[in-house]
């Protein structure tokens, strides 16, 4: 889509970064900040809880995932019980020092999928560059997990949205004077509309593992969504990503609504992928996590020699793209990523 500027009185008639907070309930007093893009893409960012996207839509669509806590502020955050504040939305960053089940390592204690996605925002900045026909909004922002005598690691965020596509580029940074674990899992979450038992999932992986012996139970059936299922319990399976230029893909497509979305991430710094599958009633949603660990925590990451670390002031990037696309491209989706595989 080409902007004829002739046309428009002010540039946010077609793409726009706007800032509001909630009133009321769990979530009251929490910033939001709205991009639009003429395109159709529209995402909902929040500075209070890591800057993360709390809705995706796309032309009036979620196609994320809003679990029944809904928006909840850091105020009401339970370390104690991760899942009465797990909003979910599109995605939720989980680390620094942990991800996955929670537990003790070497005295430790590690909070279900960590703290970060509890940290609010600090030198919040924002800005919508009008010159140029896709309309580029640029986010970015600071978040700080730190305390005395232990961890001080700090994850700057920037969030890119142009035309059909969403970027996330993140940089964790030691501050303090020790080496320190780094665990790092993005919780993207797919809902319905979007998720639906016609639901194609386009995953080109070399191997695929059960987490566990309920997993193994559906294992001929990972890429496949059932319709809700009164007390259906989660199945979790570890892909082994292709890659190709340093870059790992999957992607999902809907049939039925000609939409899909695909997601580019970085190889080298995200080397596991989960599939989190869990088919509830209005516990709906399908689970797409690149990381840098598995989700069976800390402890069992070392025990496994699988734990990564960062040394004092020593940074690590982190990138994610999220690309809508409709049924026009789909096959050319559908060809690049599943040719990865094709022969094996």
């Amino acid at each position: 889509m080409h902007s004829d500027f002739s046309k428009v009185g002010h540039p946010t008639q077609l793409y726009r970064v706007e800032e509001s907070r909630l009133v009321g309930g769990k979530g009251d007093g929490m910033r939001l900040l709205n991009l639009h893009s003429h395109s159709g893409l529209q995402v909902t960012l929040l500075p209070d809880r890591c800057l993360d996207p709390a809705r995706v839509e796309y032309k009036g669509m979620n196609l994320g995932f809003f679990s029944p806590c809904g928006y909840v502020a850091p105020a009401h955050y339970d370390c104690e019980d991760f899942l009465r504040s797990f909003t979910a939305g599109f995605m939720t960053t989980c680390g620094l020092k942990n991800a996955g089940a929670d537990g003790v390592d070497e005295g430790e204690k590690c909070v279900t999928h960590g703290r970060i996605s509890n940290t609010p925002c600090e030198n919040l900045a924002y800005h919508a560059d009008y010159t140029n026909d896709q309309g580029k909004i640029t986010v970015s922002g600071t978040m700080n997990e730190a305390i005395i005598f232990n961890e001080k690691l700090q994850l700057h965020r920037t969030v890119t949205l142009q035309g059909n596509t969403v970027e996330f580029h993140d940089t964790v940074t030691n501050l303090g004077g020790e080496t320190q674990p780094l665990m790092i899992l993005y919780h993207v979450n797919m809902g319905y509309p979007l998720l639906d038992s016609c639901l194609e999932m386009m995953v080109p992986a070399h191997t695929t593992k059960a987490r566990d012996p309920r997993a193994q139970e559906g294992i001929d059936a990972w890429h496949q969504i059932p319709a809700p299922e009164a007390g259906f319990a989660e199945q979790c399976y570890y892909h082994d990503i292709a890659e190709v230029d340093g870059q790992k893909a999957v992607a999902v497509f809907n049939p039925k609504l000609g939409i899909g979305l695909r997601m580019d991430y970085s190889a080298d710094s995200l080397d596991s992928f989960t599939e989190w599958k869990m088919c509830g009633v209005r516990d709906y949603v399908l689970g797409l996590e690149p990381s840098n660990c598995h989700v069976e925590g800390r402890a069992k990451m070392r025990a496994d020699g699988r734990l990564h670390f960062i040394e004092p002031m020593e940074s690590v990037d982190y990138t994610l793209r999220f690309t809508v696309f409709e049924a026009d491209e789909a096959d050319g989706v559908r060809n690049d990523l599943m040719g990865r595989i094709q022969g094996e």
